[in-house]
């Protein structure tokens, strides 16, 4: 009894303008792995991998041709003899949307390939806190992203900064302190390393006053400086471009030893898969450093793995768990998000005639 696989790549197709201060995103690729035992053809576990486009280390040209040369390789295992060191041994070094797509499509098919990754209680009807994220946009957009938001039930909203004109980022901030003081929101922001580091200093502090809980990535990652605006910003930092290409529990480490951020925000399509992302919570913990676990845009296949990853950990801070909604054709699945918290609704059935 061996393993077979193949893959099938789709295009989806987002239902607003995407903007990061990285450029305007129109449409996304996922590639699907399906992976069965050539005793039971018909029983099929599915995996999602999703490199983002001028970020992730697999967003490359070959990268189909390694995915298909991972998967030829599979006929050589059988399930009941794979684990993670087979993982690591079978997918080349900087592929980590690969490893996530391979080991959640492996997980789907030991467990009965029904979609449910983990045993836990988020797909018997336990929920998991999100935040809201607001996109980049002009000011009528973002705001209206932010009423909505608000109306839906989200007490944490994620802001993108760093795109756009900074004092505009500014107003919007404002306007959300002064018009939902009631609510007592938390607001993440997320700079995606956008801000120069001769000015991220007077930005930080400027942003401050608006009492922001912390700020993603606010310089590129890998620069000297980072040590130091770790010790000296007025809002926590938490890392989550840093993390990527970080191989290896001792390099782990040393990053975090070395530059103390205050969170590390996890996406097991860039930053090495689940078992990667194991490693990077017992790390973190045992440094007291705080941590959630975000989506990195996978279409429902990939978020609901993530979900059910994240439902194995105790979970107190909100997780950025809501990107289900942003596709005009994404599949059809038991996920939904009501009053700002996901959750996995068993009466829905799955539809993947798509994939």
């Amino acid at each position: 009894m061996a393993l077979q696989a193949s893959y099938q790549k789709k295009v989806f197709q987002f239902n607003f303008k995407a903007r990061t201060s990285r450029g305007l995103m129109r449409d996304k690729v996922s590639w699907f792995i399906a992976v069965w035992d050539d005793a039971n053809p018909n029983l099929k576990g599915i995996g999602e991998c999703g490199p983002l486009p001028g970020l992730s280390p697999d967003d490359r040209p070959d990268f189909e041709q390694v995915l298909q040369d991972v998967l030829n390789k599979l006929s050589s295992h059988s399930l009941q003899h794979f684990n993670t060191s087979t993982l690591q041994h079978l997918v080349p070094s900087g592929f980590p949307s690969i490893i996530f797509g391979l080991e959640t499509a492996l997980l789907d098919l030991q467990n009965g390939g029904k979609r449910l990754i983990f045993d836990n209680d988020f797909t018997k009807g336990k929920s998991i806190p999100i935040n809201g994220l607001i996109w980049m946009g002009d000011l009528d957009f973002m705001l209206h992203q932010l009423s909505d938001k608000v109306a839906q039930g989200f007490t944490c909203i994620k802001m993108k900064v760093g795109g756009l004109n900074f004092d505009r980022e500014m107003d919007v901030l404002e306007y959300m302190r002064k018009r939902f003081y009631r609510e007592q929101l938390t607001i993440r922001l997320d700079a995606n390393g956008a801000f120069k580091t001769d000015e991220v200093l007077f930005r930080l502090e400027e942003l401050s006053r608006f009492k922001i809980h912390s700020i993603e990535q606010p310089i590129k990652q890998g620069q000297p400086e980072m040590e130091e605006l770790c010790r000296k910003s007025p809002i926590p930092i938490a890392f989550d471009e840093e993390l990527i290409g970080i191989e290896g529990e001792e390099a782990k480490r040393k990053l975090l030893t070395r530059l103390k951020p205050a969170y590390i925000i996890l996406k097991p399509t860039l930053h090495g898969g689940l078992q990667s992302c194991r490693e990077w919570i017992s790390l973190a913990e045992s440094a007291g450093i705080g941590w959630w676990i975000t989506s990195a845009l996978e279409s429902s296949i990939g978020l609901n793995a993530i979900c059910q990853f994240t439902a194995n950990y105790p979970v107190t801070l909100p997780q950025g768990l809501g990107t289900g909604a942003i596709y005009e054709d994404n599949i059809p699945s038991p996920l939904r998000v009501k009053k700002g918290e996901i959750h996995y609704d068993d009466s829905l059935a799955w539809d993947l005639s798509g994939v």
